[in-house]
């Protein structure tokens, strides 16, 4: 199974930026999905996570209502909507995939950077 995010890059305060990951090799649908993130000198953080189904999402108090995550299980896609961007949401971003669809992150991505300039 391999995870490919994109769509980081560097932005200003209170902008936006949608980030993706493209999941191949598995079973996608079954699969309980989550982004992390890891700021410069700060351990690894969870940010989002959404269920196989996509009814169930769950977010980090830090970006509840800026942050939004979906899904296209016919595309083997979950993307992040970030929006109203802060300094402190730089980061770099991981998506992660639960092969049980619960519990333990089984499958990680290589990153995708998110700079925001004050």
């Amino acid at each position: 199974v391999q995870l490919q995010a994109s769509g980081g890059g560097l932005v200003q305060a209170g902008g936006s930026l949608r980030l993706s990951c493209f999941v191949s090799g598995g079973t996608f649908s079954r699969y309980g999905m989550g982004w992390f993130r890891r700021a410069p000198g700060k351990v690894r953080e969870f940010v989002s996570r959404i269920s196989a189904s996509g009814f169930t999402t769950l977010y980090a108090d830090s970006v509840k209502g800026r942050f939004t995550i979906s899904r296209d299980n016919a595309k083997n896609t979950v993307a992040l909507q970030m929006n109203s961007l802060k300094p402190e949401d730089t980061a770099v971003y991981y998506c992660a995939a639960q092969r049980l669809g619960y519990g333990e992150y089984d499958y990680w991505g290589q990153g995708t950077l998110v700079t925001v300039s004050s």
